[in-house]
């Protein structure tokens, strides 16, 4: 049996044009609501997110800065 390889540490930020950003929110919008997985491509690396994951939305303030995070998170099974 292969096992599957580790991947390494990510945390990245990737800028889309608004149309971009729309097109992602209204097939992630679809997939949640569908309960079905959402799949996307991020700076060349290809995520899968399964129907259970965990929605949040986190809102961050520093000084003038502020900053609202729509999460998913899930645990990735070991094979």
């Amino acid at each position: 049996m292969t096992k599957r390889k580790a991947k390494s540490e990510r945390d990245l930020e990737k800028a889309y044009s608004t149309k971009e950003f729309v097109d992602k929110l209204r097939r992630l919008a679809d997939s949640i609501e569908q309960k079905k997985r959402f799949r996307i491509q991020i700076a060349g690396e290809r995520i899968s997110v399964p129907p259970n994951a965990i929605f949040n939305i986190e809102h961050e303030r520093d000084g003038n800065n502020e900053e609202i995070e729509f999460q998913m998170k899930w645990v990735v099974p070991e094979k």
